[in-house]
């Protein structure tokens, strides 16, 4: 056994692996996860996975069973009106609730059964909506409905005072420390008018799906038993409080026991729990507070009787179908069942420790990490300030990474090479902009300069103004193993710590992207370069086509991305989502003045004339990376061979050269694209990208190197075109054009935007059976061109001459074998 491994199991290994159950994990990952062979997923607190074990049982079940709709009276309807009894009961037991004080309201998930409490809630203008800052957006939706019904909505954060008593050991005393009373229409409302009893809400996470923290459910009490003494000197002190606890991600390792606190309100998602079935959730509500919920909306099923022409309607008694609006998806209720089996076999207390011991291993191993100069490597967010009322943390490990120098590598560098390990994790807010906002110490001003700057969720805007936006989060489910804890500890250490012994690792995490060898730079830049390739890519994310020569134009290469494919939702489609967009083969003939383009999806090929059919389709906008373009489109037979092309509806939109593109000012730094001072079409960050075919060698020498390491199992070639380059040339030391700030080929200057980061599209292959995609050339490339968060491979380039000089030119043309000179002027 790995001595590391040992070492891990003398801590842990009472509760890691499930020594007491039916199955060590090691079995578990070997019948039940087969899939996972060479995979760590990590993202348990996005959704957990579900058995292969578990699927077949359910497969087996819809597949001997008939189960009509409960709606119905016959045999079969019976049959699924007593599965969805059984269902409600398994998990009323899940939660240790009493069918006589609680109800399972089955929903699509957690966020419509909050939605549903939302709705429903007798809000007035006395009442008030109080939250913990560490909550989900699903929950902090609520305050929509609270301030839209004239009632007031506080976020707060718990604090806790410790005395050391002599009877009692420690006894807390908790205060709630408040930030700042949102109301709407305030003139509306005079303040002796919200004095008085009134229903309030109070929400907090069972687990924090950001931190893992945990919060102690005597806060269920506290809040419905001493209001008065906790909300002290508050308006809302008084007046009836009801407890909403969000159990979505706690409840997979420590659901809450509802026989000891009495919440009002739990939300769940079954996916989160077990991973199957996904668009299913419950609201779990004690009679007395379901009772108080005010439906308005009626459906089938929720009433007894209704006349169509006159105002009546008479609503069924039972919570359960009062609220369940419509046919309950019970072919996924049925499916509960089968996951809660295998649950109850692990049992969740077994489960729970299982979880706890690798997120104890995994902070104690990211915290012990340090730099070459003695600096920590990571960042962990976890508070220790709250010791009574959160006394534990959940399986989750949120954190960020410090270079040596202290400055941060951004989330999203994590999670593109850490997709390129074979792991899967997420990084972000996790759509806990509180618990976000808290921890990484990020102020109002903050978050609406981030805004400002163009940040939205979801996007790359990793770190600004020197903090990071979000983190890395790494959750575990009750079928994680050490070796996902160990393979991410590794990556690590491999990608991201620079030790004293490893010089050629720590290349990549300064400021030039890889070392060079020991020679002057005259030696460098005095060595012979020629264009050895030009090749034009018409269509955005189409083949391209390659020309011994080819004229230059105000916006680069005449014709290069001056078209693109637009989805009738208006997204902009590229080989990102639709890798079989590189099938799609392009050719132009200037002479004819013809654009030819050919699929294996289409019987006949389709000639595009220049000129002529730019009068054919209507005028439109194209929003495309922080810019704004007009573009021509074309008719319903040139829109319908690219929909059979590709697969996918969609239109053929061109640039349109009559009309100067308009600067959106969604972002002050321009999204993507890099050049933001020369005409540019369709193109991603520049005019020309340039490709050095030295650097391609040196490139798959390395990933040679890797194939005899048994890093691969058999050999990658990597050919130039991989990185779809306009200019390929040849002579000259590997990399030699990173340090170029201009250069000449032929008559013509171009000056240097700096290195082309590149992204899994490079990934994608073109072969006789199709399209396939590796790790491939990006996994190498990650290994020693790493920059700034950034992968670099190839340069990009713009035209020095205004303008007017190219158009006035008559011999605007670039050819292959010209000499290329750089740092000419």
């Amino acid at each position: 056994m790995d001595p590391e491994k040992e070492e891990f199991l003398k801590e842990f290994g009472a509760d890691y692996g499930y020594p007491t159950g039916p199955k060590s994990i090691d079995q578990i990952r070997a019948t039940e996860f087969k899939r996972l062979d060479g995979l760590a997923y990590l993202d348990h607190a996005g959704s957990t996975l579900y058995s292969e074990l578990q699927m077949e049982a359910v497969f087996r079940d819809l597949t001997t069973n008939v189960y009509g709709n409960p709606h119905s009276q016959s045999d079969s309807s019976s049959a699924t009106c007593e599965i969805v009894r059984e269902a409600r009961q398994q998990v009323l037991e899940y939660f240790n609730a009493s069918p006589k004080d609680y109800k399972c309201i089955f929903t699509s998930g957690a966020s419509a059964a909050l939605k549903l409490v939302g709705e429903a809630f007798p809000w007035s203008q006395k009442s008030c909506f109080m939250y913990t800052m560490e909550n989900h957006n699903s929950v902090l939706g609520i305050r929509e409905y609270a301030l839209s019904q004239g009632a007031a909505a506080i976020a707060v954060d718990i604090e806790e005072t410790v005395h050391h008593g002599v009877s009692n050991g420690i006894a807390a005393s908790v205060s709630l420390s408040q930030h700042q009373i949102q109301r709407r229409n305030e003139e509306k409302f005079l303040e002796e008018e919200l004095i008085g009893d009134a229903y309030n809400l109070f929400a907090f996470p069972s687990e924090c799906n950001f931190s893992g923290l945990r919060f102690s459910l005597d806060l269920v009490k506290i809040i419905k038993e001493d209001s008065e003494k906790i909300l002290e000197g508050s308006p809302f002190c008084n007046g009836r409080w009801m407890v909403l606890v969000d159990a979505a991600k706690g409840c997979a390792t420590e659901p809450p026991d509802l026989s000891k606190y009495p919440v009002d309100f739990v939300v769940i998602s079954f996916y989160k729990i077990f991973g199957y079935p996904t668009g299913l959730g419950a609201l779990i509500a004690r009679n007395d507070a379901a009772k108080l919920l005010k439906k308005t909306y009626f459906s089938g099923g929720t009433v007894a009787a209704s006349i169509a022409d006159i105002d009546f309607v008479k609503r069924r008694e039972g919570i359960e179908e009062l609220f369940e609006d419509g046919t309950a998806s019970f072919l996924s209720i049925a499916s509960i069942r089968h996951g809660f089996k295998i649950l109850n076999s692990l049992t969740i207390s077994a489960i729970g420790r299982h979880t706890a011991a690798l997120a104890t291993y995994l902070r104690k191993m990211l915290l012990a990490l340090r730099h070459e100069n003695g600096a920590s490597v990571c960042k962990v967010y976890k508070s220790d300030s709250l010791k009574v009322l959160c006394r534990e943390w959940g399986p989750i490990v949120s954190f960020n990474l410090k270079r040596p120098d202290g400055s941060w590598f951004g989330y999203r560098e994590v999670e593109k090479l850490s997709s390129l390990s074979g792991i899967q994790l997420r990084t972000g807010c996790f759509c806990n902009p509180g618990a976000c906002a808290k921890y990484l110490g990020l102020s109002h001003l903050d978050l609406r300069s981030n805004m400002e700057a163009g940040h939205v969720c979801w996007d790359d805007y990793d770190i600004l103004n020197g903090k990071p936006t979000g983190a890395v989060r790494v959750s575990f489910g009750y079928m994680s193993s050490y070796e996902d804890a160990k393979k991410f500890i590794d990556f690590v250490k491999s990608s991201f710590v620079s030790l004293p012994n490893q010089t050629g690792l720590g290349h990549h995490l300064r400021e030039r992207s890889i070392p060079f060898p020991d020679k002057g730079l005259e030696s460098r830049f005095t060595s012979s370069f020629f264009l050895k390739s030009i090749t034009i890519y018409p269509i955005k994310s189409c083949a391209g086509f390659s020309t011994e020569k080819w004229p230059l134009s105000i916006s680069g290469l005449r014709y290069d991305r001056e078209w693109l494919l637009k989805s009738l939702t208006g997204e902009i489609l590229t080989q990102k989502k639709l890798p079989e967009m590189c099938l799609i083969s392009t050719s132009i003939d200037l002479h004819r003045g013809i654009m030819f383009v050919e699929s294996p999806r289409c019987k006949e090929g389709l000639q595009i004339n220049l000129k002529s059919d730019l009068q054919s389709g209507g005028r439109e906008e194209v929003d495309l990376y922080g810019q704004r373009f007009e573009a021509q489109g074309y008719t319903n037979e040139v829109n319908n061979w690219f929909s059979l092309a590709i697969g996918r509806t969609c239109c053929l939109l061109r640039y349109s050269m009559s009309n100067d593109y308009l600067l959106l000012n969604k972002c002050k730094n321009g999204g993507m694209r890099r050049d933001m001072q020369s005409r540019v079409t369709f193109a991603n960050e520049a005019q020309f990208l340039l490709i050095s075919e030295e650097s391609v060698s040196d490139l798959n020498n390395r990933i040679s190197s890797n194939v005899q390491k048994g890093a691969f199992e058999m050999p990658v070639q990597i050919n130039p075109m991989r990185f779809r380059p306009n200019l390929v040339i040849s002579g000259g030391e590997p990399y030699v054009e990173d340090e170029w700030r201009n250069l000449k080929i032929g008559n013509k200057y171009f000056m240097s935007l700096g290195g082309c980061n590149r992204c899994q599209m490079i990934n994608v292959v073109h072969t006789a059976g199709g399209v396939q995609k590796s790790n491939e050339p990006l996994a190498t490339l990650a290994s020693y061109r790493r920059s700034k968060g950034k992968i670099l491979f190839g340069i990009l380039l713009r035209l020095h001459e205004t303008d007017n000089e190219v158009e006035q030119e008559t011999d605007s043309w670039l050819q292959v074998g010209q000499e290329v000179h750089p740092n000419s002027f």
